[in-house]
């Protein structure tokens, strides 16, 4: 009786686990995103989600098609749209939602930010920190 030498069997390396999303978007958001591509032909575009200085609670949000992506900026996909967001905006949206609202009084894009502690009545300015909203409306 002779024995032969068996390998064990090698393991197949497991796939890297995907990153953690740093926003979400709803469905709505993600179809309105679609439609306004093809309409302005930009299907290839990527949403850029954005954060700036202004607006009566100290910062404001943007939305934006853009093509260009820096070294920096954090690229997710979400029901296939690829949105983007810069190296500043990461830390204030980490947990937001994107979504698209459309009713009797108006329609459009709304961030849903469990990171914004205030923000004003247009829904487009907040701010993290707590501090008073700044008098002069929003911008």
């Amino acid at each position: 009786m002779t024995m032969t030498e068996s390998t064990p069997p090698t393991a197949t390396p497991a796939a890297p686990a995907p990153a953690e999303q740093l926003v979400s978007m709803t469905e709505a958001a993600a179809v309105k995103v679609q439609e306004l591509r093809a309409r302005e032909g930009k299907a290839d575009a990527a949403l850029r989600l954005f954060v700036k200085s202004g607006g009566c609670s100290g910062f404001s949000y943007g939305l934006a098609f853009d093509d260009k992506i820096a070294i920096d900026d954090r690229v997710e996909t979400h029901a296939g749209v690829p949105i983007v967001i810069d190296a500043f905006s990461v830390q204030h949206v980490a947990g937001a939602e994107i979504d698209y609202v459309d009713s009797l009084m108006g329609s459009g894009f709304a961030i849903n930010n469990p990171n914004a502690v205030s923000s004003c009545a247009c829904g487009s300015s907040f701010n993290t920190d707590g501090s008073p909203a700044k008098a002069g409306g929003c911008h």
